[in-house]
């Protein structure tokens, strides 16, 4: 049985690594660009150093911002109109998931007009044309769109969150530059990191995994664990530059292998409350894994082994788990994260509700560990 690995065709490193965009811009003969970031990356500048860039190489652009923290599908679809209107021939998307993922969702329609409506994208993808082309620039250290086939639009008729997978959308230009994420708040590099860990220990426990998609998660985690607390308390400048190497590296292997129910638990909570993607992972991982441990606790403890704790080899099923488990709790508290999902507005009489939008959820079938409503319920009622 063969394995498919997709990821995309370049990608540039480092602080200052912004300033190959021009030149990759005009070596591919696009024309136009359809710029796509959000209004508080405009607000605070930072869409502007992209925007430097462009003029001082006398590159025509447009700007799209109308965009949410969880895009919904009209930001898509006025970004459509937005970019048909502007006549770009590529579009370059500077900021977090949000700006990334609607670039995505346009980037699709665009060559896929009877996709318009946007619902039908949900899930596995059965688009026939590959994308309008996209160079994407993160701003945040955590959701690695620039490197995956996967997007996330709300929408907020149904308050779903629709996990759209798809290999034609996969960036063709990935440009991760620490000094694009080094003015991000604290609270959203603590938020944006702890997504990054929830994908690689995700990735790694998937019923899907692989060598190779193994070989990113480890690495992944490893660097999650050393850099995140420096890179969001000291603002270090070294470890701002490896939180966005690994999580990109994280990316290549869960968007090759998929993941699991703490994103299907997640998805639910921003759809219905626009709880913080970061945060809801946050407040989920730990609970997830106790719950999961029951099929996962070697799994766990190789990952013990090799970020610092090698007793682990000899400690028993459950006293791996329960040490994973409260490594991954003191990894949130030390970058700030000590909520709970009562204080983003669950309330109990919404877990029925909430546990049929997860069991419905494109993340869940990766889980390792097979998981009920009932199942559902409880592990929300937990994480209050």
């Amino acid at each position: 049985m063969s394995t498919k690995f997709v990821l995309n065709e370049t990608s540039y490193f480092g602080k200052g690594a912004r300033a190959e965009l021009a030149e990759e811009i005009k070596k591919r003969g696009f024309k136009k660009v359809f710029l796509v970031s959000d209004k508080s990356l405009v607000e605070a500048g930072v869409t502007k150093k992209i925007e430097d860039i462009l003029d001082d190489a006398k590159i025509k652009y447009s700007l799209y911002s109308e965009i949410k923290p969880n895009p919904t599908i009209k930001n898509v679809t006025d970004g459509v109109e937005a970019c048909k209107e502007s006549g770009a021939d590529v579009i370059v998307a500077v900021g977090g998931g949000s700006s990334i993922d609607t670039a995505k969702g346009i980037s699709i329609v665009m060559t896929n007009p009877d996709r318009a409506d946007i619902k039908s994208l949900n899930g596995p993808s059965n688009t026939v044309n590959k994308g309008m082309p996209i160079i994407a620039l993160p701003t945040t250290a955590g959701t690695a769109a620039e490197v995956t086939i996967n997007y996330v639009i709300t929408d907020e008729d149904r308050k779903i969150k629709m996990v759209c997978v798809d290999p034609n959308d996969i960036p063709i230009l990935a440009i991760v530059d620490s000094e694009l994420m080094a003015s991000m708040p604290k609270s959203l590099a603590a938020a944006t990191g702890m997504d990054a860990l929830t994908h690689a220990v995700e990735g790694y426990i998937t019923k899907a995994h692989n060598e190779m998609s193994d070989m990113f998660h480890m690495k992944a985690i490893q660097m999650i664990f050393k850099y995140l607390p420096q890179a969001v308390n000291e603002k270090n400048e070294e470890a701002i530059e490896m939180m966005g190497m690994a999580q990109y590296i994280a990316g290549m292997g869960f968007s090759n292998v998929g993941l699991g129910i703490v994103h299907s638990m997640a998805h639910q909570l921003g759809a219905v409350y626009d709880t913080p993607h970061g945060i809801a992972n946050s407040m989920l991982l730990p609970i997830v894994m106790r719950f999961n441990g029951e099929v996962c606790a070697d799994r766990f403890r190789e990952i013990l082994v090799n970020i610092g704790r090698p007793d682990a080899a000899n400690l028993n099923d459950q006293d791996v788990i329960n040490t994973f488990v409260w490594m991954l709790s003191e990894l949130g508290k030390s970058v700030g994260i000590t909520q709970t999902i009562k204080d983003y507005g669950a309330k109990e009489e919404d877990f029925e509700m909430l546990a049929d939008k997860a069991m419905e959820d494109p993340c869940k079938p990766g889980n390792p560990r097979d998981v009920s409503k009932e199942d559902f319920i409880e592990l929300f009622r937990k994480a209050m």
